[in-house]
């Protein structure tokens, strides 16, 4: 266990000595749900075939404001040591809409307490922007900017670690690592490439036992891309007899979040999430919506099941 811990701390180290352009990847309050979007090492973690959809609305009565959906499965192969995944995104904010698709690889090294996955994705996404709606006023000097729409495929691909025991988990994470370009514009200055970004995440969370029938787990996203400060997600949720959760989140100078969480079935587990800027925002839109919906296969009657936290 502490050479795992040592290992991760080494890597954290390591992508914080880089210079950490603006946040660009889908933003998830819902990312403890969500996990296989932003680590592909998290594959087949779950040890059954589990398929999650979500959905986001952002600055709800904002023109223009982020829309979000993803639908993921993954699901244990070859005795549980490997994970493959396969995710769908569409991503739409203002005249930009981006959709695509990435596949997963997770090799699985089961230890004393736990296990360490080690991931790859590859995938594309085709990248779409209307320019030429732009109002740019009655200026007669034309934007070249602005002067012809975007349609194109992005080729990426991205890694992952996580380690997780039944109450603890730890990832690392860059998703997309290429700099492609978005447009063929070719624009001028320090801070003009107007491309995909290294984003780098780290997760980790851990339930704590309140009593037979609570538990409280606590977890924490770090997001970090050159160009924007260093973002987190820190959150806490009460668990009341494995079937409901109840818990808040803070984004630092960002948002605060009330999140819940319901255990339905065995099988179904839906979630909801309502976040409110903490920023100047709050005065033009009404907050936030998420919603999750995961189901998982292969369960039967007959078998006890041990709660899933993660």
């Amino acid at each position: 266990m502490k050479s795992v811990k040592r290992l991760f701390i080494f890597i954290v180290i390591a992508f914080a000595g880089k210079s950490a352009m603006a946040q660009q990847d889908a933003m998830y309050t819902q990312y403890m749900f969500n996990t296989l979007a932003i680590n592909p090492a998290y594959a087949g973690s779950r040890n059954v075939v589990s398929a999650t959809a979500l959905y986001r609305a952002q600055w709800v009565g904002m023109a223009g404001a982020p829309r979000t959906t993803t639908l993921s499965i993954d699901a244990p192969v070859e005795s549980k040591q490997l994970g493959l995944g396969l995710q769908v995104f569409n991503d739409r904010i203002g005249i930009q809409n981006t959709s695509g698709f990435f596949t997963s690889y997770a090799y699985r090294i089961r230890m004393d307490k736990g296990t360490l996955a080690f991931g790859l994705q590859a995938g594309a996404s085709q990248y779409n922007a209307d320019f030429t709606s732009v109002d740019l006023g009655s200026d007669t000097n034309p934007d070249m900017a602005f002067a012809n729409n975007v349609n194109k495929w992005l080729v990426n691909f991205g890694f992952g670690m996580y380690y997780n025991t039944d109450k603890f988990y730890i990832g690392l994470s860059a998703p997309q690592l290429l700099n492609n370009n978005f447009t063929n514009f070719k624009a001028t200055g320090s801070n003009a490439f107007t491309g995909q970004a290294i984003h780098v995440f780290l997760a980790a969370g851990y339930v704590f036992p309140l009593g037979e029938d609570l538990h409280l787990k606590p977890s924490v996203l770090f997001k970090g891309v050159r160009g924007a400060p260093l973002e987190a997600d820190i959150n806490a949720s009460l668990w009341f007899k494995d079937i409901i959760s109840i818990g808040a989140q803070y984004r630092t100078e960002a948002d605060i979040a009330g999140l819940v969480e319901i255990q339905i079935t065995p099988q179904i587990r839906m979630g909801y999430s309502y976040d409110r800027a903490t920023t100047s925002l709050v005065q033009y839109n009404s907050g936030s919506h998420e919603i999750m919906l995961r189901y998982e296969f292969g369960f039967s009657k007959s078998k006890v099941l041990s709660p899933r936290y993660f």
